[in-house]
């Protein structure tokens, strides 16, 4: 399965399961994502993304984002869309 680098995540909310992340490409909910860096490495599915506490469905490249995420992870991950 292809993928393609989207965004590096420069921070993580423990409290809140939340990844910040700088995107390089266009985003949207439902992309199929895998956070992958030294200990990290998963997929999961875009379900919810905010900018600036304002729920969005897609992004541009260039934004900072949140990304509700099932399992830690870490500054500098890097993250991958999935192309089915």
């Amino acid at each position: 399965m292809a993928q393609e680098e989207v965004g590096k995540v420069s921070h993580f909310f423990t409290k809140i399961g939340v990844a910040a992340v700088i995107t390089t490409k266009k985003v949207s909910v439902g992309d199929s994502l895998h956070f992958k860096g030294v200990t990290t490495d998963f997929t999961s599915t875009l379900e919810s993304m905010q900018i600036k506490q304002e729920s969005v469905e897609s992004a541009g490249a260039g934004s900072d984002v949140g990304i509700s995420v099932a399992e830690r992870v870490r500054a500098g991950d890097i993250v991958y869309r999935l192309n089915h």
